[in-house]
């Protein structure tokens, strides 16, 4: 009894240990229609909630249903401008909402699913949005190296670059002023 008493406070006192110890903050959100007759983007905004925490909002109004989506995301890292680093993924965002069988994909899906509406499979038509994407530290299943980052997506529709959503984002990681 007392071994599993003496596992389940060291366990709390980790978790409260390192959640002070990483700042995850959104610094620019651009977000580009290629095509205005597919798709609008009515807001793409970035809002701060308090000094570290900002929230991301973007409201894209698709004007014709869309049958066949193709999004091509990349992670780059700011070094003497921004390089690739870890990740570039292409994928067909219909097959992975008909099964979610992408693990990666299914990763990143997890982090804002509560606060999307993009939640069924094809077709999309009308209003997608994501409102109020706050990423809490303690939902990334494994920490990225200190640094400032660009997560690029670019949205095919028909195999044809229909729009593009660029955030920018800082990630630091301070062991030295944890709790």
């Amino acid at each position: 009894m007392g071994r599993v008493l003496f596992i389940c406070l060291l366990a709390l006192f980790l978790k409260q240990y390192h959640s002070g110890a990483v700042i995850f903050k959104m610094t620019n959100a651009v977000c580009e229609s290629y095509n205005k007759s597919w798709v609008e983007f009515g807001l793409c905004r970035l809002r701060a909630v308090s000094r570290n925490k900002v929230c991301f909002n973007v409201n894209a109004t698709l004007l014709h249903p869309v049958y066949d989506v193709v999004i091509k995301a990349q992670l780059m890292k700011k070094a003497n401008g921004y390089k690739p680093w870890l990740y570039s993924v292409n994928f067909d965002g219909c097959q992975f909402f008909r099964r979610r069988n992408n693990a990666l994909i299914r990763i990143v899906w997890e982090l804002f699913r509560e606060y999307s509406t993009l939640n069924h499979s094809c077709p999309y038509v009308g209003l997608q949005q994501v409102k109020d994407f706050y990423l809490r530290s303690e939902k990334l299943p494994t920490p990225i190296p200190t640094g400032d980052y660009l997560l690029m997506i670019d949205w095919l529709f028909n195999k044809k670059p229909q729009a593009a959503t660029n955030v920018y984002f800082t990630f630091v990681e301070d062991l030295r002023n944890s709790k």
